[in-house]
């Protein structure tokens, strides 16, 4: 655990943690792969460890089976400094799977073991609402959106933190193969758009959820909302590009050699994330949030280095380190 973590703010992180099995080789279908790598992943948990690596305070909320894989990912939140007071297990239920193909460029193609997994049958009952509650900052995904009881565990979550004066960021996270299908995506990933007080979208989401083109800054335009205090569009390694009520601009990324890009949007959002429990003043000062989105930026890139999301993930050293050689 970093030092400085117990007098940092805590971030909460909500939803779902699951195994990916990724293949030993790169560029190769499932089908093809002689072996697999078996990787803990789950956006959500990915963003929790993020934060501890780079010095800050997080726990995690959500369930796992009452397997061993449900308890090893236990063990690697604590191991990672990540409070797990509010994990669940779930007797009855096996810990989620996703089997992962790695194309040549990087990017990913998934095929998920969730019929349904534990982290689906998180109820509001098993929430441990006096955690939430020491939260500066509620963070979650949509995949604990797809379906009942967890979605209604989730909007509980949301309503107790935005009760107790927290702010609520969101990262829809789009998994297609997760839906039911495109429209119930995007109705889903918009029923709770505007609670958010800062949304990180990638181009891609942007392009599917406004099925506009996400280069333009009007299409971009039309997921604000009165009321968001930061909306960030990350471009791959060309960077990213924010919005605020009084500002907006785009911040360039860093050319690294892409290896992998599991979990370079969680080690983006978790470095936001630990800058914003900082200082919340960034979402009005230009010059702070442009530092902020600067470091994230490298986190980012950092984690594309490296197989894997929560290996890859970087220390605040090895991404001061990139933004000082980039100067």
């Amino acid at each position: 655990m970093s030092s400085g973590g117990a007098t940092a703010e805590l971030v909460v992180s909500f939803g779902e943690m699951l195994i990916d099995f990724v293949p030993d080789v790169a560029g190769v279908s499932l089908a093809e792969s002689g072996g697999f790598i078996k990787a803990p992943g789950g956006a959500p948990a990915n963003v929790a460890v993020a934060i501890t690596k780079l010095g800050g305070r997080s726990a995690f909320v959500g369930k796992f089976g009452d397997d061993e894989f449900g308890h090893m990912l236990a063990d690697i939140l604590k191991k990672n400094g990540v409070d797990a007071e509010g994990v669940r297990f779930d007797p009855n239920a096996r810990t989620a799977l996703a089997f992962v193909t790695l194309k040549s460029n990087g990017e990913r193609e998934f095929m998920f073991y969730r019929n349904p997994s534990a982290d689906m049958l998180l109820t509001e009952s098993e929430l441990n609402l006096s955690l939430i509650k020491r939260a500066k900052i509620f963070h979650y995904g949509s995949i604990s959106l797809i379906s009942e009881p967890c979605r209604t565990a989730h909007l509980a979550a949301m309503r107790a933190a935005k009760q107790a004066g927290i702010l609520l960021s969101y990262d829809p996270n789009v998994r297609l193969p997760l839906w039911p299908s495109e429209e119930a995506a995007r109705t889903g990933i918009k029923s709770i758009w505007k609670e958010a007080d800062f949304i990180k979208v990638s181009d891609d989401e942007v392009a599917f959820l406004t099925q506009g083109d996400p280069c333009k800054e009007e299409t971009v335009k039309t997921l604000w909302y009165d009321g968001l205090k930061l909306l960030v569009v990350t471009d791959g390694e060309k960077g990213c590009r924010y919005f605020t009520k009084d500002f907006k601009g785009q911040i360039p990324g860093y050319a690294v050699k892409t290896v992998d890009t599991t979990g370079a949007g969680d080690a983006f959002v978790g470095a936001l994330l630990v800058s914003i429990a900082k200082d919340n003043s960034l979402f009005k000062n230009e010059e702070k949030l442009k530092k902020a989105l600067t470091f994230a930026n490298a986190c980012g890139a950092i984690c594309t280095t490296k197989k894997g999301a929560i290996p890859a993930l970087p220390t605040a050293s090895m991404a001061m380190e990139l933004v000082a050689k980039a100067k």
